[in-house]
């Protein structure tokens, strides 16, 4: 019984530990992918993600699947002024094969506070980031002025929107 036990806790010792790396490593994708933004380097930055990679921008409109982000994305960082984010919280949750990875962090970048999330897929034991949605994070009391500033082109955009969902459904 006593020598169940010690086997018992030293497996579930060795699967925490080998969870906590799995994270360290999904954490360092994510930290050298916003590095490699901030120091314009578009071939790193790209080989973050996978193929069929999807980036969410702050806009409505910017739903950027790896090819459209890339052709978006090459002035900038030809330019050396891509953009700079630090995480500053993260969050990083695995599934049980520890084929998918989810996220979620606080970002520092020249818009203020910034919310990441995303999903990471494990390729050949090598993580590379599926999907990103960046987003501003507002402050609550500060909702209902956004609402009125956005309300416009919301409208607008939402008109056009719901046209072509209708159209384009199934």
């Amino acid at each position: 019984m006593k020598n169940s036990l010690i086997a018992l806790f030293v497996i579930n010792l060795s699967c925490c530990f080998a969870q906590h790396l799995e994270k360290a490593q999904i954490g360092e994708v994510l930290d050298s992918w916003h590095k490699a933004a901030a120091d314009a380097d578009f071939e790193v930055y790209f080989s973050k993600m996978t193929g069929d990679g999807v980036f969410l921008g702050t806009d409505a409109t910017e739903n950027w699947q790896n090819t459209e982000f890339r052709a978006f994305s090459r002035p900038y960082f030809d330019n050396g002024k891509a953009w700079s984010f630090s995480a500053v919280e993260r969050n990083i949750y695995l599934d049980d094969n520890k084929r998918f990875a989810w996220f979620d962090e606080l970002l520092d970048t020249r818009m203020g506070l910034c919310r990441g999330s995303g999903v990471l897929r494990n390729i050949d034991g090598e993580w590379k980031i599926a999907h990103y949605v960046l987003s501003i994070a507002v402050p609550n009391e500060n909702v209902a002025a956004l609402v009125q500033l956005k309300k416009r082109k919301d409208s607008l955009l939402l008109i056009e929107l719901k046209q072509s969902y209708l159209s384009n459904k199934y």
